[in-house]
């Protein structure tokens, strides 16, 4: 049995067994259960946090670039226990991150400082400030609290006044308001003045040649289930870059933004489904207005969004707003992206959204389909798939959040926490939304950074990444759940049993 000072041994794969690196990542994590303080680098569940993992574990423990045998999707047996044995040796190293996490937070509160998201920001200075100094108790109070500061202001300051607080001054000048206004109706009257080019069944059938070049070997496909039915060849590597310039070239991606202008049915081939795939909540986007203040908790869909709102989710999210645009700058330039068709300016950025869409229609997360049935009517091999679709539906359709959500949608009993599950469940019967929702946004960072997608494989990684962040997403929200519902369970049990 383990001293409380060791972690418990994770499972050993027998020889041969390949895991997924997630997977075996969220396992090494929680073997560190027994060390105290990870808690603000955690999930409530206790998993990693997505960002510890993006931030910190990936670049800075487990350094993929400098150990190219754990830079794939799977792992092999003497891979996973490497992984797991290079988080075991970081563990001391992980607690003090965590601690001067908590003191930055502290100071940053201390300091009025709102801008950013405090993760983003702090997360790897805190990983460089116990590495040079270990924990922070082993600085004096006055010592470590004049390190957090500096760090803290240095961050501040790196932004150049790239903050929400220096946008909201910007836009309350009236006279810069008023004119503001009048450049965005100059801007959407041009091009909704455009000649509108017709979206039809070329569109989609490039689009669903990238997708289907999109499965490589080490995919998922490749190692799980659906072994050695999607290989990638040189071949289909060329057909998915030829399709992808096509669609770059030809400005399939404006075609498709005018297609939303226009309210054009069946875009996606099927009549109750809008162009636009819920990116805006009207029938038609109307013109964007300049807007006053924007809140993470009642942001509208991208589309509907104000010029404020748009530059408000830039400027929060982003973890280097010094190599951001000034904001003076960052207004101009928004102002004609969001009267652009799709609301981004590079035509590779909308062509991603053309693709994001082609994927996102057919997204089955409870395995809904029935056999045979094609809902782009392309007659494209199984159910209107491309080997993209069986990548994401498996991995979708094997999470236990899911299949929960599934029991939940065919099930006649009452929802036991009065609705919440429910509706969880009900948000996969509509997968699109989400997963379009945040494709944009991360589209739309990219465009505001002058960040192209060069080809289809830098296509495939943003709509990949989109899909796995939904799902992760997803299967929070229904932990959380689980977890009220538990919680409220055992406060109602331990009620009757004091009244009895």
């Amino acid at each position: 049995m383990p001293s409380p000072s060791q972690s418990p041994p994770t499972r050993s794969p027998s020889t041969g067994e390949r895991r997924p690196r997630a997977m075996v990542i969220d396992s090494a994590w929680r073997g560190l259960g027994a060390r105290p303080g990870l808690e603000s680098l955690s999930g409530p569940g206790g998993a990693p946090l997505t960002r510890t993992v993006k931030l910190i574990v990936l670049p800075l423990i487990i350094r993929p670039a400098l150990r190219p045998e754990l830079a794939a999707d799977f792992l092999g047996a003497r891979e996973i226990a490497q992984l797991d044995s290079l988080i075991r040796e970081s563990g001391g190293l992980l607690q003090a991150t965590a601690q001067w996490f908590t003191v930055l937070k502290k100071t940053r509160r201390a300091l009025g400082i709102k801008a950013g998201n405090p993760q983003d920001l702090y997360f790897q200075r805190c990983f460089e400030l116990a590495t040079e100094h270990g924990t922070p108790s082993a600085s004096t109070p006055a010592g470590a609290d004049a390190l957090a500061r500096n760090v803290v202001e240095d961050i501040a300051d790196a932004g150049g006044g790239r903050t929400v607080e220096a946008l909201k001054e910007y836009l309350d000048d009236v006279a810069r308001r008023t004119r503001l206004d009048a450049q965005l109706a100059d801007a959407w009257d041009a091009w909704r003045l455009t000649p509108a080019a017709v979206t039809g069944e070329d569109t989609f059938h490039l689009a669903a040649v990238v997708l289907d070049a999109c499965a490589a070997p080490g995919s998922e496909t490749d190692a799980g289930t659906n072994a050695g039915t999607n290989v990638k060849t040189d071949a289909g590597t060329d057909a998915g870059s030829s399709a992808f310039a096509v669609l770059r070239e030809a400005g399939h991606g404006s075609r498709l933004g005018q297609a939303v202008w226009a309210r054009t049915d069946g875009v996606w081939g099927r009549a109750d489904l809008p162009a636009h795939l819920g990116l805006s909540a009207r029938p038609v986007p109307n013109r964007p207005e300049v807007g006053r203040g924007a809140s993470t908790a009642t942001l509208p869909a991208p589309f509907d969004r104000t010029l404020f709102e748009r530059l408000f989710t830039v400027l929060q999210a982003s973890a280097h707003r010094e190599e951001l645009p000034t904001v003076p700058e960052l207004v101009r330039r928004e102002v004609g992206r969001s009267c652009a068709p799709l609301g981004l300016y590079d035509e590779s950025l909308r062509v991603a959204v053309v693709l994001g869409g082609r994927l996102a229609v057919g997204l089955d997360p409870l395995g809904l389909d029935r056999p045979g049935h094609d809902p782009l009517g392309n007659g494209e091999g199984e159910p209107g798939r491309t080997a993209a679709h069986r990548i994401v539906n498996s991995r979708w359709q094997r999470e236990a959040s899911v299949l929960r959500a599934r029991r939940m949608t065919v099930s006649s009993r009452p929802d036991p926490d009065g609705g919440q599950l429910s509706a969880l469940a009900q948000d996969l019967r509509t997968p699109w939304v989400a997963y379009m929702r945040r494709l944009w946004v991360r589209l739309h960072g990219r465009d505001v950074r002058d960040a192209p997608l060069s080809d289809a494989a830098s296509a495939w990684t943003v709509l990949d990444g989109v899909a796995r962040s939904v799902m992760m997403d997803h299967r929070a929200k229904v932990r959380t759940a689980l977890r009220t519902l538990s919680t409220s369970t055992a406060r109602a049990a331990a009620a009757e049993s004091r009244s009895a």
